[in-house]
């Protein structure tokens, strides 16, 4: 069973809470995933663009099998920028699976209202770079359903979906209608390797 994903507006204070967009709410010893880019202007890092949060306790009533903790915050991040209409990016991610480097899971097996802080980015003129963040619901669903889920149907045999992100998702639009997974091997889920996380553009 897989866990379909509802985004909507809300004036809540999202701190600490599952939200998509807006800025990620890290323990002071996590950093936030960059990506080395060299261009015209030289060499420098790349803010990969935060996509959610996740409050493990959110989920784990619909996650019997207990794939995923149920306990402590998912991060996930990725450089997608090129598909959001009011961005642009340094570097191209097209359809089939992605470098590495542009995808980002972390996890944290707590929660600390007191010692998280919401790791801000902000423009030469102290802008803000993210876009208001959207307050995340979850509900069960069929594997089958497609969809912005969790726990979906995968696009490659034996790697499992942790996330699917659709066209359409939050002003996010993949060539063709397609949608963006983050693919696992259980046994590196089961190890806590959540770095080894892919990215696959279908």
């Amino acid at each position: 069973m897989a866990i379909k994903i509802n985004l909507q507006a809300s004036e809540a204070n999202l701190f600490c809470s599952s939200k998509w967009w807006g800025d990620p709410d890290l323990p002071s010893d996590m950093e936030y995933p960059t990506v080395e880019v060299t261009d015209e202007d030289g060499t420098y890092d790349y803010p990969l663009t935060f996509v959610c949060q996740i409050d493990c306790e959110d989920i784990a009533p619909l996650d019997p099998e207990g794939l995923l903790p149920h306990q402590g915050m998912f991060y996930v991040f990725a450089g997608l920028d090129e598909y959001l209409d009011q961005f642009g990016s340094p570097f191209h991610n097209g359809p089939g699976p992605w470098p590495k480097k542009m995808v980002a899971v972390k996890y944290t097996k707590a929660i600390n209202f007191e010692t998280f802080r919401s790791a801000i980015l902000v423009d030469d003129e102290d802008q803000s770079l993210t876009q208001p963040a959207l307050k995340m619901t979850f509900e069960p669903c069929e594997d089958e359903a497609g969809g912005t889920c969790l726990l979906g149907k995968s696009p490659e045999e034996g790697l499992p979906c942790f996330l699917q992100i659709a066209s359409g998702t939050a002003g996010l639009h993949f060539p063709e209608g397609g949608s963006l997974s983050f693919l696992y091997a259980p046994a590196d889920f089961a190890a806590g390797k959540w770095k080894l996380v892919k990215g696959y553009l279908k």
